[in-house]
């Protein structure tokens, strides 16, 4: 078999606040340590690199933030050091009834079909993960401990 279009991630949740809270949580590392990442070393303002790392695992990725359009969209390039890096957008959708939509797109994976797959694979379960901690977290005020959890014995 012989893959014709390189995947990608991608997955969406609708979040019950505003636009404006559900942005903030992912550009203000105090924030999203509650739900994602254990540490931010700065809020996302474009043209800026920051660090993001999760300490559980001993995994840090360098991200390149590369677009900031307030309470709209997010486009960020990142890796682990030494690894390929990867194009994230999320694109917020504000809602009549004061509700957002956020949409996570992960681009950019290589080698071959079947790493390409995984890869693919891997990120929409993991970006669906961030999604449903950022629900609990911003509407009922709960840390699942999601990504956490998700590898108990290590990364």
């Amino acid at each position: 078999m012989e893959i014709q279009d390189v995947p990608i991630a991608k997955t969406e949740m609708l979040i019950r606040k505003p636009v404006s809270e559900v942005f903030e949580a992912f550009v203000n590392p105090a924030i999203t340590s509650k739900f994602w990442f254990t540490k931010g070393s700065g809020r996302l303002e474009a043209d800026k690199q920051i660090r993001w790392d999760w300490e559980m695992y001993d995994v840090s990725v360098d991200v390149n933030v590369k677009a900031i359009e307030e309470n709209k969209r997010i486009l960020i390039e990142w890796g682990a050091p030494g690894n390929p890096r990867t194009t994230v957008e999320w694109i917020f959708t504000s809602r009549p009834d004061d509700t957002t939509l956020v949409s996570v797109t992960n681009t950019g994976f290589i080698g071959d079909g079947d790493a390409v797959v995984k890869q693919a694979l891997d990120s929409t379960g993991g970006f669906t993960l961030v999604l449903a901690g950022l629900k609990a977290f911003l509407e009922h005020g709960i840390t699942l401990n999601l990504i956490a959890d998700r590898f108990p014995g290590g990364h």
